[in-house]
């Protein structure tokens, strides 16, 4: 790797399979928990198209990244991806501006993913709030969610220090506590007869949308927010390093995922307005799930619905920690991290990226605002997206990729279709999320976005010296080695 600039101890281990890693990207599912009440507050029952085309959007992009994954075996994932190929071989210059494009993807898809244990420790503390009055008269909300966050974090470090086989059993567990009952509250509502066709039919667009610049961008937006819950079972490549057999691992990995979110995602968003209405949902943004769980079981399906959705939170927030995490580890390993950031014990576990990510996330729940930080995290995650399709364009086309051995082949002219939704996330998608963010909520969530983006050069640049520093280190003990072994190369010719 760029090579070799961790020692071998700080290398990830080979230790899960396909199953295992499907099992911790199964918190994905759990991520249109936000956004149920979200999309329909613009897009009426046409929510439901959203949700479909956005998966679809995922199973094209995801079929490019499965192709990368087994071409680039030691690569972690979308930011493993644009780091090596952008990378230009036998650079001279004082610094590589292609190490920076691949580099800055890396750093936005860290950026899409990290605030998701921030988002859902504020939903978790809401849902505390809301679930034991006791706890409401004590602890505001705030409070609830810091105090959530450091027993989640505390937690997930915990089991995640001793490798990512552990962590994949913690998937199954939440997997079964969650995904279960998520799938029952799925297709319970069509079996019971709740399902009022009509909320559907009838309020399929808003009454006042019209196809205008206006309108256009805010559905750019849209796509850019469901994108960032839709497509990001991608995650399942991000652990290529420590898949057994990464060519047939990363593929059926990645299609189960997405099969499963597909599902989950058409059917959820229809049983809620089939169940409430367009009007109902937008009355419930936060937890339209709650009002159709006492719908369909009563009171008592209430609490359980809520109690699932913890459980839930805690899968997805696990998700995150292990895909950030290996995100700075990736770039650490590709010199456009500080070498610290990509320390491993010797279960193969990156802790100093894990404990910065969970204090960078505990300042983060200080913003209060959960739908705020999800549309600043929607902007990275747009752009790792666009510059991890066009690392797969250059990766297709570049002569210095060309006798790569591809163990899993996309369709053929796949480079076109990678371009086409290459383009519609950069520039299109963060267009439309820049300026849906400036009508929903001001300029805040934009410009946090933008201000955690750009850290990233002074960031890069220390790391770029740093690696400059170490070479240099590295060739003057190498010189004193060989001065100091000439005298007695001297004698023995004697």
């Amino acid at each position: 790797m760029s090579e070799n600039r961790l020692d071998e101890a700080d290398h990830l281990k080979r230790s899960i399979n396909w199953k295992q890693g499907a099992a911790i990207a199964l918190g994905v599912p759990m991520l249109i928990l936000p956004s149920l009440g979200y999309l329909p507050m613009y897009v009426s029952a046409a929510a439901i198209l959203i949700w479909g085309l956005s998966v679809l959007q995922g199973f094209m992009q995801s079929t490019a990244y499965a192709e990368m994954a087994t071409t680039f075996p030691k690569a972690s994932g979308l930011p493993g991806f644009a780091q090596h190929v952008f990378r230009t071989e036998n650079f001279k210059g004082k610094y590589d501006k292609g190490k920076l494009i691949g580099g800055f993807s890396a750093w936005s898809y860290w950026f899409g993913w990290n605030p998701i244990l921030a988002i859902f420790s504020i939903l978790v503390g809401g849902y505390l709030h809301g679930l034991f009055p006791v706890l409401g008269e004590t602890f505001t909300e705030y409070q609830l969610a810091l105090f959530s966050g450091v027993v989640i974090f505390t937690g997930l470090f915990i089991v995640n220090w001793f490798g990512l086989k552990d962590g994949a059993i913690l998937g199954y567990i939440l997997a079964a506590i969650s995904l279960i009952p998520l799938v029952i509250l799925a297709v319970a509502p069509f079996a019971t007869g709740h399902v009022e066709l009509t909320n559907i039919t009838g309020s399929w667009w808003p009454t006042d949308w019209a196809w205008d610049m206006h309108h256009i961008l805010m559905l750019f937006g849209i796509f850019a927010i469901a994108q960032w819950s839709a497509c990001a079972w991608e995650t399942a490549a991000i652990y290529g390093p420590e898949y057994k057999n990464p060519s047939k691992d990363v593929p059926k990995a990645l299609l189960a995922c997405g099969i499963i979110c597909f599902v989950l995602y058409v059917l959820l968003q229809t049983a809620v307005i089939g169940v409430l209405g367009v009007e109902g949902v937008q009355a419930e943004p936060v937890s339209p799930l709650i009002p159709v769980a006492q719908a369909v079981f009563g009171e008592a399906g209430s609490i359980v619905t809520i109690i699932m959705l913890i459980a839930a939170m805690i899968l997805i927030i696990q998700t995150a920690y292990l895909g950030s995490s290996r995100a700075m580890h990736s770039m650490s390993t590709e010199g456009n991290l500080p070498r610290v950031f990509g320390k491993t014990n010797r279960h193969g576990t990156p802790f100093v990226a894990m404990l910065v990510i969970g204090a960078f996330n505990l300042v983060l729940i200080s913003m209060g605002n959960a739908a705020a930080i999800l549309a600043a995290s929607a902007i990275g995650y747009t752009c790792a997206n666009g510059i991890s399709l066009f690392a797969y364009v250059r990766a297709k086309k570049h002569p210095a990729f060309a006798n790569l051995e591809r163990p899993f082949k996309a369709p053929k002219g796949w480079k076109n279709v990678a371009m086409i939704f290459g383009l519609f996330n950069v520039p299109l998608c963060v267009v439309g999320v820049v300026y849906l963010n400036s009508l929903e909520i001001g300029w805040t969530s934009t410009w946090v976005g933008f201000l955690v983006l750009s850290l990233y050069l002074p960031i890069w640049l220390y790391s770029q010296n740093e690696s400059r520093r170490a070479k240099s280190k590295a060739a003057t003990a190498l010189s004193s080695d060989h001065k100091a072994a000439e005298p007695e190369k001297v004698l023995d010719l004697r």
